[in-house]
């Protein structure tokens, strides 16, 4: 009897020492471990979709681009169209979030929808995002469940937002052509063309999207007054 309560009080004190006094990894740094593998598979697998595109790329490639065994990406996706879902969720649709959470319409529409792009083109044109959205353009017709989740988490966020800076600036009498709240695509069409442009054209033509977003809206609402 006295063995056995000994054995037991030498385990109860075994389980009461810290984690690392018995050579375990604690929980947290466990934790903090998976993640920084988890932001490294995203890494390489950002640099390997925008380097090959989207069908070409394999996963030995991204594993060996984020130093990890190619089972390790198992662990935490189960294919490449997740991986490539929470690309998009952490490169993209927190720069959405942002830009459609406008302060409320104390200045003009069109200072808003105004602030709205240039913080677009700002975030996205010449970044890593302008390249996944040029990749999602040229590849989502062969991949439908992809560009379907871009238009859910990204596209009709945007689109939604645009709406209603439309329909306010029609009851506020800045925009005249009322049939624009049908097709809020127009308000932001100057964004998705500057992102192809860049890609395609501008070592021939460069483009000055910031201007050619002005000459937009004054179509729309009018030429600025100048005084």
């Amino acid at each position: 009897m006295m063995k056995k309560s000994t054995k037991l009080a030498n385990k109860s004190a075994q389980s009461a020492e810290p984690a690392s006094a018995r050579g375990e990894v604690p929980a947290s740094n466990r934790a903090a471990r998976a993640q920084e593998r988890r932001a490294a598979i995203v890494e390489a697998a950002m640099e390997e979709f925008i380097a090959r595109g989207f069908a070409a790329t394999r996963l030995d490639d991204i594993a060996k681009r984020a130093g990890v065994a190619k089972g390790t990406i198992y662990l935490h996706f189960k294919d490449k169209e997740s991986m490539f879902e929470e690309l998009v969720r952490i490169v993209i649709v927190p720069v959405v979030a942002r830009l459609t959470a406008l302060p409320p319409p104390t200045g003009s529409v069109r200072d808003l929808i105004e602030a709205f792009a240039s913080n677009f083109l700002k975030e996205v044109i010449g970044t890593r995002r302008g390249d996944l959205v040029r990749l999602i353009v040229a590849e989502g017709p062969r991949f439908p469940a992809v560009a379907d989740f871009y238009y859910r988490e990204v596209v009709s966020r945007g689109i939604a937002a645009m709406r209603a800076l439309i329909e306010l600036g029609i009851a506020r009498g800045e925009i005249r052509e009322k049939d624009l709240a049908r097709y809020p695509q127009i308000l932001v069409a100057p964004a998705m063309i500057a992102v192809i442009w860049q890609s395609l054209f501008a070592r021939h033509a460069p483009l000055d999207a910031q201007d050619m977003l002005r000459v937009h809206l004054d179509l729309i609402f009018g030429e600025r007054r100048t005084t």
